[in-house]
């Protein structure tokens, strides 16, 4: 497959903080089985083996890790609102990583890639996924959810989203919204998904870092609030879950 290659300009901006993109990602049509905009029902990496490299602008990823659940042994596990949780297939490590580098493979010079992450993996540490990519952590945001969840000691009433970018590592010309907190509040209705994130605040990260009709990818997608992200703000959303 043949690579794509994005368009950057470099004219002069007046400051770092500049609302302009100087940067341009490649026109993509949908690859062989796959459909803009819709739900679709496959395997992850799948669908990202079929994406050419360096053709994504922004990408999201929320990985369905357990590893604070064997850590901690809450014992819910099949129980209330563990149920939910227990349903859902689980990523292994190595699995985690495969996808994180498909990622990366697929997106443009300076792309994103945003990274849900719970509190667990944040203070153990999550390097070891980083390996072999060209991605850099240059931002992190705490969500929080305005209800209290689990916790061994402290319940926890947040979540974080790690902030990657794809060499090279570039604020000026790509990040053009300045005014998103790194403290978001807001909350999501509860029973559609155990893991359903903020339509809003992917909504404003979309608009900061592509431009109208962009294609924003979410190869996990859960709840599939990333494509209801894409729709508000404009961008096109290729994205699946085993669940469709």
């Amino acid at each position: 497959m043949l690579h794509a290659k994005p368009i950057i300009t470099d004219a002069p901006l007046a400051t770092v903080f500049s609302k302009d993109r100087c940067i341009t990602a490649p026109a993509l049509n949908a690859p062989a089985g796959l459909h803009y905009n819709t739900r679709l029902k496959m395997d992850g990496l799948d669908l990202l083996s079929k994406l050419p490299a360096n053709a994504i602008p922004v990408a999201f990823f929320d990985p369905q890790y357990r590893g604070v659940l064997d850590k901690l042994s809450y014992g819910n596990e099949g129980v209330s609102r563990g149920k939910a949780r227990c349903s859902l297939a689980q990523m292994s490590e190595k699995t985690i990583q495969a996808f994180i580098a498909a990622i990366s493979r697929s997106l443009i010079p300076s792309g994103h890639l945003f990274l849900w992450m719970d509190k667990f993996h944040l203070c153990t540490g999550f390097a070891n996924w980083l390996e072999e990519t060209a991605l850099d952590v240059v931002d992190m945001l705490t969500w929080h959810k305005g209800r209290i969840g689990m916790g061994y000691r402290t319940r926890r009433t947040s979540e974080h989203l790690v902030v990657l970018q794809k060499k090279p590592r570039r604020a000026k010309g790509i990040w053009k919204v300045h005014t998103i907190p790194d403290i978001w509040s807001e909350q999501v209705k509860p029973g559609s998904h155990a893991h359903k994130k903020p339509t809003q605040l992917q909504g404003e990260l979309i608009a900061a870092v592509s431009n109208p009709g962009d294609l924003v990818i979410d190869p996990a997608a859960g709840s599939f609030s990333v494509l209801e992200a894409c729709q508000n703000t404009g961008r096109n959303f290729l994205g699946c879950d085993l669940n469709g």
